[in-house]
């Protein structure tokens, strides 16, 4: 189990503000696949902007009108009510295209980002933890969600209506609008700053998130070992302590928002008493009607509002700006091992040759795995890998599929380089099966068809049976359509790797790779595996990791690793016979049984 109250990983670095001003240009470019949707909105809001604009003049022609007989308060009360429609109607019109485009624009988001997500190179996933990348996916893409569609619409709502509403005040009187709008550079200040905290507070709050994901992830896929240790305690703790940090965090930043907000308020407030006090002294002394101050009064709160509103969507912009930045960082990565590109042979033989390989896991790059390695495997040959744990058995078989690179020499296949040839192409040569196989929560059916996604039903059966899996799943009584669960628990181990053997009976490649493929079998199980994979690996080339004699001693070679390095081969019988670690793992293991 990996350790979960380990620190967080230090602050992400801050985002200066030119970056904040790239990412949230480079948020607007994902909504121009969207701009007929958004044309058409922005000329609802242009509508909706334009009526609300005159609502004022329609107050001020009612209330200056109210001296002059009925029916002018009856025009204006229909053109008010005139106004409010066609205001309505264009502001719904602009949310519903401003809304769908967003959720358009975060579905192909989410779609790119993964498809970049899962083209990265093995060493990529060791580095980083599945809950915080899912989180990426997920929270951080919402986040961008709102900022490219309704808070964009809400912020040229508001922007239109702020600009609008001052040009009005200007011409209902010049006097009183210098006057309110002394106070406006004093919160123009307090929102830059407020705005270059609450993004770095932003960024920490989503690492933080991410953090929390991947302890409540981890902790739930190792479910059966939290439960088998009576540990849901200590886990259900360190979640909390960590939804506790991202807690604080945001706490911290909502603070900061509701003071910013206070302080604009009673800014804002404070313009307003002083411009009614000004404005009645200008009535008093006919220097202006009644309507026209009453509809200065309504431009000054709709400038004031609208003010208030940009201030709390650049907030959002800026916290968008932080979850803009864990996105893209996924998107524009170039993995180091591409998934594809390079050469594809017409034909394989299943030659292999390890040449003075070193290597070392990049996340652990002082720790060498292999040392100056050399090997050769012949077409059709099956070798077995044997040693202590961690004498780098495995990592062979990962750097035969081309999970890693080698940190020095060099791997081929038919004696060309495998970073000469196509990843993709590598693999479809190649077919695993792992100690515990990988099932997905679907069907028996789809999970063999994974070796083959064209595969016919017929073929699919045909590969159960070889794998001596198709009496079992006869027996359900769904047959081939029964779920397996997630990660297959619905199925023994035994179950699990004959269909993990279907798949790769069904894939047909030239290379096989066996990586302790029956070592956690009973008896029975064990015997039906093994007689599925003596099938499998006919006419193959096959590189066997096993400790178990079984696997073992029917292969063409033996090959002894120990830290790294081969320190014996020969046949089963020629290593027994001889005095060295072969024997004495031979000897263990018989001694165990």
């Amino acid at each position: 189990m990996a350790r979960y109250d380990q620190p967080l990983p230090p602050d992400a670095p801050k985002i200066p503000a030119a970056r904040a001003r790239m990412l949230l240009a480079r948020m607007m470019l994902l909504a121009k696949p969207e701009w007929r949707s958004l044309a058409i909105g922005l000329a609802c809001l242009a509508v909706a902007s334009a009526a609300n604009l005159a609502f004022p003049q329609a107050i001020r022609v009612l209330v200056d009108g109210a001296a002059s007989g009925m029916g002018s308060v009856d025009r204006a009360a229909i053109l008010i009510a005139t106004l409010g429609a066609v205001a309505a109607a264009a502001s719904a019109a602009r949310f519903t295209l401003f809304s769908v485009a967003g959720e358009r624009i975060v579905a192909r988001l989410r779609r790119d980002a993964y498809g970049k997500l899962v083209e990265q190179e093995i060493a990529f996933f060791d580095k980083h933890k599945i809950g915080d990348l899912t989180s990426r996916l997920a929270s951080d893409t919402t986040v961008l969600q709102n900022a490219v569609s309704v808070n964009l619409s809400m912020m040229l709502r508001n922007a239109a209506s702020a600009f609008g509403g001052v040009a009005m005040l200007f011409l209902t009187s010049w006097r009183l609008t210098l006057l309110m709008l002394a106070v406006v550079p004093a919160i123009a200040l307090g929102a830059v700053m407020y705005g270059r905290r609450v993004r770095r507070l932003s960024r920490d709050v989503q690492d933080a998130l991410g953090h929390a994901s991947s302890i409540g992830e981890e902790s739930l896929v190792g479910i059966r070992t939290v439960r088998t240790f009576a540990a849901e305690r200590v886990e259900a703790r360190r979640y909390g302590e960590a939804v506790e940090r991202s807690f604080e965090l945001a706490k911290k930043r909502n603070v900061i928002t509701g003071t910013f907000m206070g302080i604009a308020m009673l800014a804002s407030t404070c313009a307003v008493a002083v411009v009614m006090g000004y404005g009645g002294r200008l009535v008093a002394r006919h220097a202006m009607t009644v309507g026209e101050l009453s509809s200065f009064l309504v431009y000054t709160l709709v400038v004031a509002f609208s003010l208030g509103a940009l201030g709390d969507l650049w907030a959002d912009f800026m916290r968008a700006a932080g979850a803009a930045e864990r996105v893209f960082e996924i998107a524009d990565r170039v993995p180091e091992i591409a998934s594809e590109g390079g050469e594809t042979p017409s034909e394989v033989r299943g030659a292999i040759e390890i040449a003075n390989v070193q290597f070392a896991y990049p996340a652990r790059p002082d720790s060498i795995v292999l040392h100056d390695l050399n090997l050769r495997i012949a077409p059709g040959e099956v070798v077995a890998l044997v040693g202590s744990s961690g004498a780098g058995k495995s990592t062979i078989a990962a750097l035969l599929s081309r999970l890693y690179d080698p940190s020095r020499g060099a791997i081929t296949l038919d004696g060309r380089d495998l970073r000469a040839l196509d990843p993709r192409w590598l693999r479809s040569q190649i077919g695993v099966v792992a100690q515990e196989p990988m099932l997905f929560s679907s069907t028996i059916a789809e999970n063999i068809r994974y070796g083959k996604v064209d595969a016919t039903d017929e073929e699919v059966e045909h590969a159960a049976r070889v794998a001596n899996a198709h009496d079992f799943i006869s027996r359900f009584p769904e047959g081939y359509a029964t779920k397996v669960g997630e990660r297959g628990v619905q199925l023994s181990g035994g179950q699990k790797q004959r269909v993990a053997i279907a798949r790769a009976v069904l894939k047909d490649p030239k290379i096989l790779v066996l990586d302790e493929a029956t070592s956690a079998l009973d008896a029975e199980s064990e015997h039906l595996v093994q007689q599925a994979l003596d099938r499998l690996l006919e006419g193959r080339t096959t590189l066997v990791i096993a400790h178990r004699l079984s696997t073992v001693k029917n292969a063409d070679r033996v090959l002894v690793l120990d830290h790294g390095r081969v320190v014996q081969e020969g046949t089963h019988q020629t290593l027994v016979a001889e005095a060295g670690l072969y024997r004495r793992l031979v000897e263990r293991q018989l001694a165990v049984a």
